[in-house]
């Protein structure tokens, strides 16, 4: 890749950033990613995806993804260094792949970059995570993320997985409901709200270790 390339790349993403303080991205690279894999591999694909403002996922929901996604996220800058180190152990002694990612990470992932593992990937996704966070408060970062993320095959966001899993709006969400959808994200394409009980448990004991 060209320098050229590089620069046009990140002045793509910093443009795409500011636009985004105050603009619902109507697209992701990872919902095109998965429309495009779908029509190579002649799969059936649909999208449910309706964007929603923050105050209109109800607070357990909030809290319940925040726990199991990234339980840091209102203290750290982007990065959880220690789950980080400790990802880092268990790859090297057992080969295990435990994600460690904030939610900056996975919206820089889930925005401008695609769901394929690589450390070029990676790399990339450290370099936008600072330039989210001085571009965008905190309350934006969340609601992109919770708006944008998948939840299963085509769905993406809060409300399309309330509707989906519970047919009601995400501002209706109770705690329960919140952890059963939350226990989804790290396999979203495998996974069913409910199925993990035990994950479910560790999710409400850090909801409590917060404060929620």
């Amino acid at each position: 890749m060209s320098l050229l390339a590089v620069g046009a790349f990140y002045v793509c993403v910093t443009a795409g950033l500011v636009l985004l303080r105050w603009i619902d991205p109507p697209t992701t690279a990872v919902q095109i990613e998965r429309r495009v894999h779908a029509r190579l591999n002649d799969l059936p694909y649909s999208k449910r995806y309706h964007f929603v403002p923050l105050a209109e996922i109800s607070l357990p929901f909030q809290h319940a993804v925040i726990a199991a996604e990234d339980a840091g996220f209102y203290q750290n800058h982007g990065f959880a260094w220690r789950d980080m180190g400790h990802a880092i152990d268990e790859d090297l002694t057992d080969g295990r792949h435990l994600g460690a990612s904030t939610i900056e990470q996975q919206l820089a992932r889930n925005l401008f970059l695609s769901t394929q593992r690589s450390l070029l990937r990676k790399a990339i996704e450290f370099s936008i995570v600072p330039l989210m966070e001085v571009l965008l408060p905190k309350h934006r970062i969340l609601e992109l993320y919770l708006n944008v993320i998948e939840w299963g095959p085509g769905i993406y966001g809060a409300e399309a997985a309330s509707r989906t899993f519970f047919h009601m709006p995400a501002s209706r969400i109770t705690r329960e409901q919140g952890i059963a959808l939350a226990e989804v994200l790290p396999s979203p394409i495998h996974r069913k709200p409910g199925r993990l009980p035990a994950y479910g448990t560790r999710i409400q004991e850090r909801m409590r270790e917060l404060g929620w």
